[in-house]
């Protein structure tokens, strides 16, 4: 389950957690219910979104929610979950984007899929979604070949950038595509007038996706070397925190010119737990039930201030960017720099290096660690386990958390 939105659960306060796995099973569910069991691996809490906006602009009635059937992410119990148009979407959206996803792994020959046999497999799997997702699409309105030809003009721009290239062109694509989606929720909707609005949070949302991926995967990107976007434009990360919190802004603004029916977790989910991915990706906050709180104050710092650290306290005394050191803009000191334990060229007493890291699974080694995760409830309840594709460390989406729960955010005037 990828994303970027991935809100810990003592957060989702006053019923708008159950709402958010309701619209997560959704998605899984229209996943298969339309497409059959294996597209359900396509599942992702960015996807889900779309399946929020679209009822959050409409009027509640009956229909809008099923109860499933025991679920091994749920712990084998029954939920309600969405239904509708809303969740079609979703599920039309990530199938054509996992198509593309996989398409990228048989380009770059990642893992198993450096293998012939293997690549032309993923390569029918992918087409197959691109088909299955604009039937669906097109039963919803919904043309998905602004998604794929988002998708392939990606390959184009990336090839032709450098060092002085504008990130914004390296992200445009993603952008188009997320503005597609997300303004299409107005049309399910019946609310032509905010097709603007959220076509524009939409734009920023894929700006700030791409954005935050390429922070994410910069490291392992350099140590394997893929491309990436950030060191092939030759942009800084100070450079793509200022895009990523201005991203941020643009969306809360979009969002207060859209007219909506109930806007409580579509808010909290795009105008708030986007601010934490941002500071999560660069390092600048955490949960509460982690080891240390945040650094990065909201600018509505009474609502995360003392759990998260934020508020104007924290960032007067941490900075724009957290507590790090006056010489190095992204690293707290220097333990073996000049007069520090260990001295110049020496590693500090007790130094041990780290083992080096793993790299990422290929696409079906990935696929069978996944299902390994659902059959064992540690993707849905883990404190921390092992992404499937990417190795990065990740947390249940319906973990026990054992901090204090956040104040509602839901009554602020962004």
């Amino acid at each position: 389950m990828f994303g970027i939105v991935r809100p810990c659960s003592h957060r989702l306060t006053g019923g708008l957690k159950a709402e958010w796995m309701a619209h997560l099973c959704g998605l899984c569910l229209a996943l298969r219910s339309d497409h059959g069991q294996f597209s359900r691996v396509v599942t992702n809490y960015d996807g889900l979104i779309v399946s929020v906006l679209t009822e959050a602009q409409t009027e509640r009635a009956t229909g809008q929610r099923r109860t499933a059937g025991p679920c091994p992410l749920r712990g084998m119990r029954t939920a309600p979950v969405a239904r509708g148009e809303g969740a079609r979407l979703a599920a039309a959206v990530s199938l054509v984007l996992a198509s593309a996803k996989v398409r990228d792994h048989v380009a770059d020959r990642d893992g198993l899929l450096g293998r012939r046999p293997l690549a032309a497999a993923a390569r029918r799997v992918a087409t197959g979604w691109d088909r299955a997702g604009a039937r669906t699409g097109a039963e919803l309105g919904f043309d998905t070949a602004v998604l794929v030809d988002a998708v392939d003009r990606q390959q184009e721009i990336e090839a032709l950038a450098g060092p002085g290239s504008s990130l914004l062109t390296v992200t445009e694509p993603t952008e188009t595509a997320t503005a597609a989606a997300f303004a299409h929720t107005a049309v399910l909707a019946g609310r032509p007038g905010n097709r603007e609005p959220l076509a524009e949070a939409g734009r920023l949302f894929g700006r700030l996706a791409h954005l935050l991926d390429a922070v994410e995967d910069q490291g392992t990107d350099a140590a394997s070397g893929a491309w990436n976007p950030l060191t092939a434009t030759g942009t800084s990360r100070a450079e793509a925190r200022r895009l990523a919190d201005d991203a941020v802004h643009g969306i809360r603004l979009a969002l207060r010119d859209a007219e909506f029916t109930d806007d409580a977790l579509a808010h909290v989910l795009l105008a708030h737990e986007l601010r934490t991915s941002v500071d999560r990706v660069f390092g600048t906050s955490a949960c509460a039930h982690q080891a240390h709180g945040g650094q990065y104050g909201d600018q509505h710092g009474g609502q995360y201030g003392g759990q998260h650290g934020a508020g104007p306290q924290g960032r007067q005394a941490a900075g724009p960017y957290g507590p790090y050191g006056s010489n190095n803009p992204y690293g707290g000191g220097n333990p073996g720099g000049p007069g520090a334990p260990g001295g110049p060229g020496l590693p500090p007493p007790g130094f041990q290096q780290e083992p080096p890291k793993p790299g990422r699974r290929g696409f079906w080694a990935g696929c069978a660690v996944f299902v390994g995760l659902c059959c064992t409830c540690k993707l849905c309840c883990a404190k921390e386990y092992e992404g499937p594709w990417s190795r990065k460390k990740r947390e249940g989406c319906c973990r026990e958390c054992d901090c204090d729960p956040c104040p509602d955010c839901c009554d602020c005037s962004c």
